[in-house]
């Protein structure tokens, strides 16, 4: 009993790290695509009318 318990907390405890990994390369990539969206507009900032 205790054995499949243990395998169980395992593989839940892997599918954690993994998902984790995800969202913070996602959070990263999101980060660096709004500087970079950021640095466009504040180069073009002469350009807009409002």
């Amino acid at each position: 009993m205790n054995e499949k318990t243990y395998k169980t907390m395992t593989v839940v405890g892997g599918g954690n790290i993994a998902i984790g990994i995800v969202v913070l390369v996602c959070g990263v990539a999101c980060g660096i695509l709004a500087i970079i969206n950021g640095a466009k507009m504040l180069k073009s900032k002469s350009d807009m009318i409002f």
